[in-house]
């Protein structure tokens, strides 16, 4: 399936139906009032977040999803039924915009999360609702109010624990494949990843993480040069980046090092330019294929001071598999330290909220 990750839509609300100004007329009840319905709420449109969906290739093509309308109310004290909801299932990881404004309205993060995109207007009164003591035979009824309708711009942004970044070659679909299920293409001619891949590496029966990679980035890929530049939001929900630099391609005696060092600061230049979050984001250094270099340890070592790297530096052979496994273990524990801060940080502002704001006393059990 075509893997497309932006689309813009419309939504239509359906109208409500109208109220009803009836009255009962039967025989031998001469004065039987008003029996005037009101009309059926219109459909609203709906979206949810569906895991087992990765793509937004359905609305590139459906981008125009209008509800019913409710039906109108009717004599005899009869409702006008409801309309339907449009329900639209989309990928966890979409962010719904206001294609006018390109304010951010929802973000479907977790699975089977519902949000209302587009709300059915409500249906008019029937007359039934107008009679009084000064008023026995009321005509008057309300007509049913306008569904909501907007124009929507969709953005898939996916979600993954680590993002693989690199120049085009540097070994970064080979390593998905050799530590997850994934399975890019792989070839030896740059660009051969033309979309972002998941793969799920699982280190133990119980712990898991996903991984996802990118199309190899150039300098002035914040600026539409390669093809980076169209996924680079996607590693904007990550927590850890994997760097990966080719270390068959360096040569301390020729002076190949100062080359891949200015290759590695242009896509960190090309991070801050798109956005500073992402290169804020914790990095660590990866130097793949160190078994195509005979001298690996010199290299990385020539490597480092050139490039002045003060974070964590792995040297794996992503085709063998070697030094891939400390690798994972190491991510695995800095996935776990993360999400446990993440667990106690949000129970701490559940309980200062719950204790320490003054609008709550413990002792009656309600808030003021």
């Amino acid at each position: 399936m075509k893997f497309v990750d932006e689309a813009t839509i419309e939504v239509i609300a359906g109208k409500g139906g109208n109220g009803a100004a009836s009255f009962r007329r039967e025989k031998f009840i001469p004065f039987g009032g008003p029996d005037g319905g009101d009309g059926g709420r219109g459909g609203s449109v709906t979206a949810v977040a569906d895991r087992n969906i990765n793509t937004l290739i359905d609305y590139r093509y459906a981008r125009k999803h209008v509800a019913r309308n409710g039906e109108n109310g009717r004599g005899s004290d009869q409702y006008g039924a409801g309309a339907d909801d449009i329900v639209l299932r989309m990928p966890v990881g979409t962010v719904v915009h206001d294609a006018e404004t390109d304010e951010i309205l929802f973000d479907l993060d977790t699975h089977g999360q519902t949000v209302v995109l587009a709300q059915g207007g409500g249906g008019g009164l029937g007359n039934i609702h107008f009679k009084s003591s000064v008023n026995r035979a009321p005509r008057q009824f309300t007509k049913g109010k306008e569904g909501d309708q907007k124009r929507l711009r969709l953005e898939l942004k996916v979600l993954a624990d680590v993002g693989l970044l690199g120049m085009p070659n540097a070994g970064k679909s080979t390593l998905i494949t050799k530590i997850s299920n994934a399975k890019p293409k792989i070839a030896d001619y740059p660009f051969t990843t033309l979309h972002p891949n998941l793969g799920v590496v699982r280190t133990s029966p119980s712990r898991s993480f996903v991984v996802a990679d990118i199309p190899g980035l150039i300098e002035g890929a914040s600026e539409g040069a390669g093809l980076g530049h169209l996924f680079l939001r996607h590693l904007s929900r990550t927590r850890i980046l994997l760097h990966l630099v080719d270390l068959s391609s360096l040569d301390p005696d020729q002076d190949r090092v100062p080359v891949a060092v200015t290759e590695m600061k242009a896509i960190e230049g090309e991070l801050k330019k798109y956005d500073a979050d992402l290169y804020a984001k914790p990095r660590w250094l990866i130097l793949n294929k160190f078994d195509m270099v005979s001298d690996a340890d010199k290299v990385k070592a020539a490597f480092i001071k050139k490039s002045k790297w003060k974070g964590p530096v792995y040297a794996i052979s992503a085709l063998t598999g070697e030094g891939t496994q400390q690798l994972l273990y190491d991510l695995q524990d800095a996935l776990d330290f993360a999400r446990d801060q993440d667990h106690e940080r949000a129970d701490k502002e559940a309980g200062d909220f719950e204790f320490n704001d003054p609008r709550f006393d413990p002792g009656r059990g309600s808030s003021t």
